[in-house]
């Protein structure tokens, strides 16, 4: 799938403090009507502003479904219900920014114009939006190639710059869904680091679809662990490893390994 980044054109109400930032109540899906496919069922979980949460589970158990639902962008069936900052979700909110595994950067834009697309889109000024890229670009570490063209990007570049087209929307949950899956375990590893190193300084509430166990280990608060379809939540495992975690020492200390073995048995994988 493409990266994308809700783009909505309605204003959202104020969030009222000490709500979750995402809730999700007895959601399941079905695909073609009630004899198609039981995609998930009875999904529930609540996750704090400001968190950071993985969900793990086996091919076609209904995560990106699910992360589909979260964002607005299909309903749940009847009964089901998602709760973004306190409201209920009724649609693609600019209070959410997406992102899927590969990017969706234009070809004939720069780096600096493809992240300033979807701002554009939306309408902000355009003041506001040469503020907030030229705040986004350094952090990314783009600053250097904000003339340079995607062809010149190297593949954990472009991924950079997919989340610069979400953050300068300034999104408070982070929804994403595998966005470094398709690269080299290398520079997953990088990019991982650099993602952990913009939500210490910025906070969001994350949910991240991954099928990389030590990806959801060195990352999250918690990993919700997911049933073989219809995708159900089996386990919701507390990360109690330190913060500001360095990676290095994060995955050499005994606790890191407990959870791959932990995490790796639910998912039925052998020791």
């Amino acid at each position: 799938m493409d990266a994308a980044v809700a783009t909505p054109p309605r204003t959202a109400s104020p969030a009222v403090a000490g709500e979750a930032g995402i809730r999700v109540r007895d959601v399941a899906k079905t695909f073609g009507g009630a004899s198609g496919v039981r995609a998930l069922e009875r999904v529930d979980f609540s996750i704090p502003r400001g968190q950071f949460v993985s969900i793990l589970g086996p091919s076609g158990c209904g995560k990106s479904t699910l992360l589909r639902i979260i964002a607005g962008l299909i309903p749940p069936d009847a009964g089901g219900e998602v709760e973004i900052l306190g409201r209920r979700q009724q649609g693609v909110s600019p209070e959410i920014g997406v992102v899927f595994q590969s990017h969706n950067m234009l070809p004939w834009c720069t780096t600096e114009q493809n992240i300033r697309l979807a701002a554009e889109v939306q309408g902000l000024a355009p003041a506001e939006i040469d503020k907030r890229v030229n705040d986004i670009l350094p952090v990314l570490k783009l600053e250097k190639f904000r003339r340079s063209y995607p062809h010149e990007l190297s593949g954990g570049m472009r991924q950079r710059a997919a989340l610069g087209q979400m953050l300068v929307l300034q999104p408070q949950v982070l929804l994403l869904d595998e966005p470094f899956g398709a690269l080299d375990a290398l520079t997953r590893d990088q990019l991982n680091v650099e993602l952990l190193r913009l939500w210490q300084l910025m906070r969001k509430t994350v949910l991240l679809i991954t099928h990389s166990i030590p990806e959801a280990i060195f990352l999250s608060d918690r990993v919700l662990v997911m049933s073989e379809r219809p995708g159900h939540v089996l386990d919701d495992i507390t990360i109690d490893l330190p913060r500001p975690r360095d990676p290095r020492a994060a995955k050499l200390a005994p606790e890191f390994g407990r959870y791959v073995v932990q995490l790796g048995r639910l998912m039925g994988v052998e020791d």
